[in-house]
């Protein structure tokens, strides 16, 4: 603690221990925060009990045992009793005598950020004055006269103080409503950590960027909070911020591999403010569209070459035909059928090279991944030696996913061929499908070859690589990447103790639920209304509409049978599609989007971080493969 902030506590731990009133403030674990002196001396406390983090329940039982409440037959159901009224505070006033006979009102009332504060009064006096009113009103002395006088003009000061006061913490309260409503609702964790590390505040948002972490973390330090692992990520950049640096970084969490971005702010009062969002979708929007420019500059400085190669090939295989028909020696017949062949396999794979570099589409739609798998079976197994065994391990959930079944389908097909290769004669092919978290869909694919060797896990992303000689292009493993890449996932190769192994991870979007209902159409254009409004019961769904994000966050919020929200992204109003996302959130509603848009516009581009953006004009059909499960493009 600073020079200012010592100053600070002094001067504030002064005015406390001045006023007449015995005061307390306990934190909601139940543990002494600050008291001041009046309080040690009306209870007659020792030194331990007037400590910071000193326990209510045993503050309690020295008071009991002291015969502060009189006769006590059970001490310990006595002091259970006020944990248990604490532990479910209200606010309250009441007047007890003491076992010394002195009067007290005892005033509670809660603090905002938790824990209550309790001030005692002596009234012994007052108490004394009522009683000789009641017993003796026609007696009244003129000094009592006097008192009583004196009294009443005090008290209508108190009146007067207590409004001004009543205002005060009625505009303050308002204040604090307003700011923690506005924190609590961004998408975001906002906290505040003391010198110690300690959170002194927090919009109560941490679970929702960190999953599985607590909400009630004020008090606990930010390792408790986080986990060692997260804590020991953030620490080097949080002592950079106690430094009076601005850092902001990001780190994928260990519990759901989710990616966050912290940016830390020092506080010049002491302390850090902490922003902490889950960047999780925005990566894999980024990683789809920077695969997407690299895949664009591989086709403008290919199609060049390919054409121009094009063209020599063409010429080298009428000539060795022309050479095939002037009846060469036998000898030489072998030499041109030799030179065919590597003509033919160039062409080939210049389409494999269009394949890779040409445009390739994501054509998301909802699928049933145990029938994907199931079907990858199937397809895959007549192409197996009778020695080599196909194994698929499905633990995907049920519901559907958002995802493009055919390139999927395509990549896993590739890589079980690989595998197959691999094993040769005889082996085992395993694949392995589950969900981490609510964030990836991760396939796996395990052989019990070799493995890879050393220079084909540096290379074997590499275009043109190959460890098969003259019968591998090297297309292959690139391919899968570029798949993968293109749907914003990533993919790691290595070893495991049997053989070769390849992971794919996907984004996991759970498809829109299906069954009809009532769907909510929100556009502005009266005419593509009617079209849209046409779709929708096409599939079954009946229809309301609205033009503005506010019209149609008043009809979701009268009408709880909603299953569907399809919507533009420009829309009546300063507001868009994307407000329409962010006010929808925490709803379960699944809310589709649609755009006229180019696809390198900044809220195209923003919008396809949530998921699949229909780009009109689209189809019925298209409409209903975002929503109805299939296995195939």
């Amino acid at each position: 603690m600073d020079k200012a902030n010592k100053q600070t506590t002094a001067m504030t731990m002064a005015g406390l221990n001045l006023i007449a009133q015995a005061l307390s403030i306990y934190d909601d674990d139940l543990n002494l925060a600050v008291c001041n002196r009046r309080f040690q001396e009306m209870f007659a406390l020792p030194d331990h009990l007037v400590t910071p983090g000193a326990r209510f329940d045993d503050t309690i039982r020295f008071i009991a045992l002291s015969g502060e409440y009189g006769p006590v037959e059970d001490i310990d159901d006595l002091v259970q009793q006020r944990v248990d009224q604490a532990k479910d505070f209200v606010p309250h006033y009441l007047e007890r005598e003491r076992g010394n006979g002195q009067m007290i009102s005892i005033e509670g009332a809660p603090l905002p950020n938790g824990g209550w504060v309790t001030v005692y009064t002596d009234i012994t006096h007052t108490k004394q004055v009522e009683h000789l009113l009641r017993a003796r009103s026609e007696e009244l002395s003129e000094q009592v006269l006097a008192h009583t006088e004196q009294l009443s003009a005090t008290n209508r000061e108190l009146a007067a103080s207590n409004s001004s006061l009543e205002e005060i913490k009625s505009q303050l309260t308002e204040i604090e409503r307003r700011t923690r409503l506005t924190t609590e609702m961004m998408p975001a964790h906002i906290a505040h950590v003391d010198e110690d590390g300690h959170y002194t505040y927090t919009n109560r948002r941490l679970s929702a960027v960190f999953p599985g972490r607590p909400s009630k973390i004020l008090g606990l330090h930010m390792r408790d909070a986080l986990g060692s692992s997260t804590y020991a990520r953030i620490e080097p950049h949080l002592r950079a911020a106690y430094q009076g640096k601005n850092p902001v970084f990001e780190f994928t969490e260990d519990h759901g591999s989710h990616r966050i971005r912290v940016a830390l702010t020092p506080d010049p009062s002491g302390g850090v403010y902490i922003l902490s969002m889950d960047i999780t979708e925005e990566t894999q929007t980024r990683v789809a569209l920077q695969q997407a420019r690299r895949r664009e500059m591989a086709a403008q400085m290919t199609s060049g070459l390919a054409h121009d190669f094009s063209n020599l090939l063409t010429i080298i295989l009428g000539m060795q035909s022309k050479l095939e028909k002037l009846g060469l020696p036998p000898e030489s017949g072998d030499l041109v059928q030799a030179t065919l062949s590597a003509a033919r396999r160039g062409g080939r794979l210049l389409n494999r090279i269009a394949d890779m570099t040409g445009n390739r589409t994501l054509r998301p739609r909802a699928t049933d991944m145990h029938a994907l798998l199931r079907e990858l079976k199937i397809l895959a197994t007549p192409s197996l030696p009778q020695a080599v065994g196909l194994s698929v391990l499905d633990n995907t959930p049920d519901p559907a996913v958002l995802l493009d079944p055919g390139m999927l389908q395509d990549a896993l097909l590739n890589l079980i061929l690989n595998a197959r290769d691999a094993c040769g004669t005889s082996g085992q092919i395993t694949v392995s499908a589950h969900t981490v978290g609510e964030t990836w869909l991760e396939i796996s694919v395990n052989d019990t070859g070799p493995g890879f060797s050393s220079t084909a896990l540096d290379k074997a992303l590499n275009p043109f690589f190959t460890t098969k000689g003259g019968e591998g292009s090297g297309l292959g493993l690139p391919m899968v990447y570029d798949t993968v890449k293109l749907a914003g996932g990533d993919m790691h190769i290595g070893n495991t103790v049997s053989g070769a192994s390849v992971t794919l991870r996907l984004p996991y979007r759970a498809a829109p639920d299906a069954r009809g209902g009532l769907a909510l159409l929100v556009e502005d254009s009266e005419d593509l209304r009617a079209t849209f409004r046409d779709m929708l019961i096409d599939l079954g769904y009946s229809v309301i509409e609205a033009t503005s994000v506010d019209e149609a966050c008043a009809l979701a919020a009268d009408l709880p049978d909603i299953s569907l929200i399809l919507s533009d992204i420009h829309l009546q109003g300063d507001a868009t599609g994307l407000d329409l996302l962010t006010r929808m959130q925490g709803s379960d509603l699944p809310c589709l989007l649609m755009t006229s848009l180019p696809a390198n516009d900044p809220l195209h581009q923003t919008a396809l971080r949530h998921g699949p953006v229909l780009q009109k004009p689209f189809t019925t059909d298209q409409l209903s493969a975002l929503l109805n499960p299939e296995t195939t493009a």
